[in-house]
């Protein structure tokens, strides 16, 4: 938030004022937690299904320039890569090596693969497990319970119930509807097995579930983590591959 936001609060819970100095505290609790680095590298244990019915499962390697590029190679069974991807704020590139093709989208496409209005930075903040879609500006319920502190907002896209752990603020779990009434679309985002990796509370587990057309669901396991390790960002397309 800047100096210059409004906070909207809309209270449900006893004694008011108090609750909405707990927002406050709870906001700024949640900006410490937030997730900084200048690059990020991991593997990714990937298990995808969704109603149609499709079922895979993948490695994923991911390296990250904040805010300029995001790569990734994806390897299917046997350790053989499969797809590179090379996205940055305006494009993304993909590599078929099965296929032997290249294709280029702008970013537009990485809305029609995951249902969501996401862009580059958005991607960027769920691959690392910062809050999305959260505007703190616009709080409209507040409650606390035993093991849990849980926010509700109100943005542009979507009705957003945040979950955050009482010891620590760590992010438990974000849901998310649309506030379009003529759609059905929701998301769910479960955090899971936190580690403190180099001054860094992440969630290594998280479960992602989209629904509209389709319900797909998404598990993701991380391992190999690091921070703001030199990375290089290799992406050679063979001159025989076809354009598409």
């Amino acid at each position: 938030m800047t100096k210059s936001d409004t906070l909207i609060l809309v209270v449900k819970n006893p004694a008011e004022s108090d609750s909405a100095a707990l927002v406050h505290e709870t906001i700024e609790r949640l900006k410490t937690n937030h997730i900084d680095f200048n690059t990020f590298s991991a593997k990714i244990k990937v298990q995808y299904r969704d109603n149609k019915p499709r079922n895979y499962e993948f490695n994923a390697f991911i390296r990250i320039q904040k805010d300029q590029i995001i790569w990734l190679s994806i390897n299917a069974s046997l350790g053989i890569e499969a797809f590179r991807v090379l996205i940055t704020p305006d494009s993304v590139k993909l590599i078929d090596k099965l296929a032997k093709t290249v294709k280029y989208h702008t970013v537009e496409y990485m809305k029609e693969i995951a249902q969501l209005p996401i862009d580059f930075y958005t991607l960027q903040d769920l691959i690392i497990g910062n809050p999305v879609y959260l505007d703190s500006t616009h709080i409209s319920t507040y409650r606390e319970r035993e093991s849990s502190v849980s926010l509700a907002t109100i943005g542009d896209f979507f009705k957003h119930l945040l979950s955050l752990r009482k010891t620590d603020y760590a992010l438990l779990h974000s849901k998310l509807d649309d506030v379009d009434p003529a759609r059905s679309r929701t998301a769910d985002f479960t955090y899971n097995d936190y580690e403190y990796i180099e001054g860094r509370f992440f969630s290594t587990k998280r479960l992602i579930t989209v629904a509209e057309k389709i319900k797909l669901d998404v598990n993701l396991d991380y391992k190999q983590i690091e921070f703001d390790k030199p990375l290089t960002f290799p992406f050679n397309i063979p001159r025989s591959y076809n354009i598409e």
